[in-house]
């Protein structure tokens, strides 16, 4: 089986890649020589996802899936949520945002987060969505040097360690990206 992440992000796609069965082949949109931004308006992770993927099926007319994530913060009304790629900016830079985050919480006691996956499939002209979500805190200071993103300062409930302290191997069985590829794994072995 073959599908499309519509993905430009590499280490997103690495992820994917080392979490889906051999007999699951992905294709990026470099692959399938797709070099447009697909804006993502939407003000939910869910409605972020079914634009990219949609946008995608729309051009190739192939089964594709993609995602959308964000880290919610309790003390932050859910923020940065849907921004959370370019909260500090459309930059996107993942120091800038989480030195932003760091700052915002900045003598807040309550550091409860959530990290929540959203993936869009179109498979067979029909949509689904798949969630995966894992709770933690916002540690006080980056530590780290593995993943993206907030990886250095979201410490996954029942850790020690941050995202970023984790080996890839470990980060895979809890994450939320993980929890989210797992339901669409077990939708297309029932396919």
């Amino acid at each position: 089986m073959q599908l499309v992440f519509a993905t430009h992000n590499l280490h997103k796609l690495e992820e994917v890649k080392t979490l889906l069965h051999s007999n699951i082949t992905v294709l990026s949109l470099k692959d399938i020589n797709y070099t447009d931004e697909i804006e993502e308006n939407e003000t939910t992770l869910e409605g972020n996802a079914l634009i990219k993927a949609k946008t995608i099926f729309k051009s190739i007319q192939e089964n594709c899936f993609a995602d959308d994530s964000g880290l919610l913060v309790d003390a932050l009304n859910g923020e940065p949520g849907v921004y959370s790629a370019r909260y500090a900016g459309s930059q996107k830079n993942d120091n800038d945002n989480m030195n932003k985050l760091l700052d915002k919480l900045q003598g807040i006691e309550n550091r409860k987060a959530q990290f929540k996956t959203v993936l869009a499939l179109i498979f067979n002209e029909k949509e689904y969505l798949f969630e995966g979500i894992v709770h933690g805190v916002i540690a006080h200071e980056k530590k780290g040097t593995h993943g993206f993103g907030y990886d250095p300062i979201f410490i996954p409930e029942g850790f020690s360690k941050s995202f970023a302290e984790l080996t890839s191997s470990e980060k895979s069985l809890i994450s939320h990206r993980s929890m989210a590829l797992k339901n669409l794994i077990t939708f297309l072995q029932n396919k």
